[in-house]
């Protein structure tokens, strides 16, 4: 058994051909439908970037006991897991998150793995004095900025290193991908993981791709959105997302050299291949920008999914209807190489649903620590929010205290406790640190950056926009049931309920 998972990031389901998208043209992907089964009601679990990785790769959701970190030392970790199989696995990624305090420890549980650098603010590139006369009439303002260990700054110091179409990150890492293929074809008993940063945040794309969506802009480079609601002029808007549009395009594209491989070396015979991404975007929808700051609507929560397995090649481009979630990834990749499932895995296998559109779940949760609880059941979305999120009492449960880019603070520790273990903790007992305005990730992956905090429930049926909340208590009161049910099967804290003001339920 062969398998190629490849992975996007922020890709947008509603733009692609095979959901419906029509502002875009994406060859390949209709290409990789009809080559497929798709699924159209694939979510999200935790968010963002790496917390929804570490869903993927331990099989159970993690956002309702800690924000953005890395594996835990108790986490299971399907790299490994197959490797106890003799199964081989490596990382292709220019996602510079894994490098970082909070993601270090992703990327080595494989077998081998490669780092293309250079994506968005990937310290890569060192310059002591740029040339900032020239940066600041180059780029807008709000993607502008001078400070040391910055973003901004990164960013404008790494585009001076990218020239041409094969510089980019995401081309580099297509390149080294087919190589892995090349070198690899006539060997069983492996899995490719190929993720590119891209269609993220900032939407930077080889010039040939942005033709078919000028907007005549003649301003500063201007692709780059900020984490807020929309406050730029329509021209600016319309920049912004037409150099997201590009961006898919590439990866349409780059996609599509796959797939010409595949067909070249008669793949679909013999090697699974896996597409998803780990959470989608807004660009302008419901009057915000990207993610993390708002109600995760469908443009974030809804993801595609596209699943070829030579063992179902005749039923290649139909659809499956069943709730999945980004999570049972980590269970198919254990069923589809014979290795042993873990009694902490949560996920649900994919495989079987490959044969025949089954039932599936009664319905997904997904959030962002310390944000909303969110419920989707494939005709409701419903998004419940602690009455005030700035006076909630929430703990992150960790053996491995760092954020996104450090360590906690000695402030933020200095209060923590040491937990009995958890359910999933295998005996271990965690440290419980409670999280409140001075921790430093509050105000950047936590509740002091949410923008809504209105509990709302839609009929995505009827109102696939997401436009009219729906005031139905009986209706609400079954899907917060039910939401408990899920939080309980999720071993969640009793913090969780308290903070939502929900009775905790027996897990079902």
């Amino acid at each position: 058994m062969r398998c190629v998972f490849l992975l996007f990031d922020s890709l947008n389901r509603h733009l692609l051909g095979p959901y419906g998208g029509q502002r875009i043209e994406t060859p390949n992907f209709d290409r990789l439908a009809k080559r497929s089964i798709t699924f159209d009601n694939h979510y999200v679990g935790s968010m963002p970037c790496m917390p929804a990785r570490r869903d993927m790769q331990t099989g159970r959701l993690s956002f309702l006991h800690r924000s953005w970190g890395p594996l835990e030392p108790f986490d299971n970790s399907w790299p490994l897991l197959l490797a106890e199989k003799g199964v081989y696995s490596h990382l292709i990624t220019d996602h510079a998150h894994y490098f970082e305090d909070g993601g270090a420890t992703y990327h080595t549980r494989y077998d081998t793995f490669e780092f293309i650098r250079g994506q968005e603010g990937d310290p890569w590139k060192a310059m002591v004095q740029p040339p900032w006369e020239r940066l600041r009439e180059k780029y807008h303002e709000r993607q502008y900025g001078e400070g040391n260990r910055t973003y901004f700054r990164n960013n404008m110091v790494n585009r001076e290193y990218i020239r041409s179409e094969a510089d980019f990150p995401s081309v580099q890492c297509f390149a080294a991908g087919l190589e892995f293929l090349e070198t690899n074809k006539g060997a069983d008993n492996w899995l490719l993981q190929l993720e590119t940063f891209d269609p993220h945040e900032p939407f930077t794309a080889p010039e040939r791709f942005k033709d078919a969506y000028s907007t005549g802009w003649n301003g500063p480079i201007r692709d780059w959105p900020r984490y807020a609601r929309v406050d730029e002029l329509p021209e600016e808007c319309e920049e912004l997302r037409a150099n997201y549009y590009a961006l898919v395009a590439l990866c349409d594209h780059l996609l599509g050299t796959v797939l010409d491989f595949f067909d070249a070396n008669d793949m679909w015979k013999d090697t699974v291949l896996i597409m998803t991404t780990d959470h989608g975007y807004l660009l302008g929808e419901h009057d915000f920008w990207a993610k993390n700051r708002m109600t995760m609507y469908e443009e974030v929560a809804h993801i595609p999914l596209f699943v070829h397995h030579p063992d179902h090649a005749d039923k290649a481009g139909q659809r499956r209807t069943a709730l999945t979630q980004n999570m049972d990834m980590a269970a198919t990749f254990v069923e589809l190489f014979g290795a042993e499932r873990p009694a902490e895995m949560q996920a649900e296998s994919l495989l079987p649903h490959l044969a025949g559109d089954l039932e599936g779940r009664e319905a997904v949760l997904f959030g962002y620590f310390g944000g909303a609880v969110n419920l989707a059941d494939g005709h409701y979305t419903y998004h419940r929010y602690p009455p005030d999120l700035a006076t909630q009492e929430i703990y992150q449960y960790t053996l491995m205290p760092t954020h996104i880019w450090t360590r906690f603070s000695v402030e933020e520790l200095r209060p923590a406790t040491l937990s009995e273990p958890l359910a999933f903790t295998k005996g271990v007992p965690v440290l419980k640190v409670p999280m409140t305005e001075t921790t430093p990730i509050y105000n950047n992956y936590g509740p002091g950056c949410l923008l809504e905090d209105e509990t709302r429930l839609y009929d995505i049926v009827a109102d696939p926009g997401q436009e009219r909340p729906l005031v139905e208590p009986e209706l609400e009161a079954r899907l917060a049931g039910i939401m408990a049910r899920l939080m309980a099967g999720n071993d969640a804290p009793p913090e969780a309920f308290a903070r939502l003001r929900l009775e905790p339920a027996p897990a079902g």
